[in-house]
């Protein structure tokens, strides 16, 4: 709590400073003189769901107390406003000011905006985040979005996910034939040329689905959010490694009319809050699953499996395929591959003599 008031200190004092400084005339911003700003925030999370949820509040709060409350924010959980997969589209047309979900659920719309959230057996959550703040891959999030009426930002990362919650085991390529899976994104197109069929629900319908049978499988997130959902309740095998979302970013944006209209030091405010829950969050995350996982471990009804390195490797080879067939129909998605790309070539051989080789040492 005391770091939190600290570092909520410190963005209102930042905040504070832009306020007092003068502009080329020699005026205050017009901010300064008490203009305030409320905005809504439509999300595809529960209400106060653990990391995914909370995040959202807690963006809110920081944005309110750095602002000193020239600017707030209405959260609207999933269906409070919009449907949960409905925020991106009321932020476009100007519903609400701003939302918060993750690019993958777009794909629809935006092929090339997978690679915003995660492409499967791509990069963690550390390069992740140097591409985006610092190999460019920002500025194109922000052009792949601009036809949208969107201006987007990083706000939030979960690390390494799970594979899965199965009702079967999985030993080999052929058990993934005729199952039906809640896996969305690139990863589930994976899944369905491997023989799967996979489903899109936001996570308030998964439970259901998987105690009645209407799906055979499913990915979330991790042991902290499982437990929560209660997933480990109703089926046995908890696959890992996620290798559909090795560190899934998500995002918030705003609608570019609403963002050209906030002073400068505003802007800032959200764009330094954004990238602090990215960081806050990866630490819940972190913490959340180590506990959550001493839980799972504990409990005689779930087993704990590594996928088999054959069905990995079946799946890593599809989803190069279908990755360079993005690429191949999609001159956007072809200009965000070879930044993206080119970054993780670069990155894999400091990762494999730093991280990569100190976790070995560690086991």
């Amino acid at each position: 709590m005391r770091r939190r008031q600290f570092v909520g200190g410190l963005a209102a004092a930042a905040g504070l400073a832009a306020c007092t400084r003068q502009d080329d005339g020699g005026a205050a911003p017009a901010s300064c003189a008490g203009e305030t700003f409320e905005w809504s925030i439509a999300t595809s999370w529960p209400p106060k769901f653990p990391g995914l949820g909370v995040a959202v509040n807690n963006l809110a709060d920081r944005i309110a107390a750095a602002s000193g409350g020239r600017l707030t924010l209405k959260v609207y959980s999933a269906g409070e406003l919009v449907p949960a997969f409905e925020a991106f589209d009321a932020a476009s047309r100007g519903i609400v000011e701003m939302g918060h979900d993750a690019a993958y659920y777009h794909k629809g719309k935006v092929p090339a905006a997978q690679f915003m959230t995660a492409i499967p057996f791509g990069m963690t959550f550390m390069e992740m985040n140097a591409w985006l703040y610092y190999g460019g891959g920002l500025e194109l999030w922000r052009e792949l979005y601009e036809p949208l009426n969107l201006v987007p930002f990083p706000c939030g990362n979960t690390g390494v996910q799970m594979g899965g919650w199965f009702n079967k085991e999985i030993n080999s390529v052929a058990d993934l034939k005729g199952l039906k899976m809640r896996i969305p994104g690139l990863g589930g197109e994976v899944f369905r040329r491997a023989g799967g069929t996979p489903v899109t629900l936001p996570v308030s319908e998964i439970f259901t689905s998987l105690q009645t049978g209407a799906i055979d499988a499913t990915e979330w997130v991790g042991p902290y959010n499982d437990i929560t959902s209660g997933f480990h309740t109703i089926a046995k095998y908890y696959y890992y490694p996620g290798w559909q979302e090795p560190a899934p970013a998500l995002q918030a944006y705003v609608n570019r009319q609403a963002w050209e209209s906030l002073p400068p030091d505003l802007q800032s405010i959200i764009e330094t809050s954004c990238q602090a829950i990215t960081t806050d969050m990866q630490a819940e995350y972190t913490h959340g699953n180590a506990a959550a996982l001493q839980q799972l471990l504990g409990d005689p009804n779930v087993e704990l499996r590594q996928f088999p390195d054959g069905v990995l490797q079946y799946l890593k080879s599809i989803a190069q395929e279908i990755v360079e067939e993005m690429v191949a129909n999609d001159p956007m998605a072809a200009k965000i591959y070879e930044s993206w790309s080119s970054f993780l070539a670069m990155s894999i051989p400091n990762q494999r003599i730093t991280e990569q080789a100190f976790l070995a040492t560690r086991r």
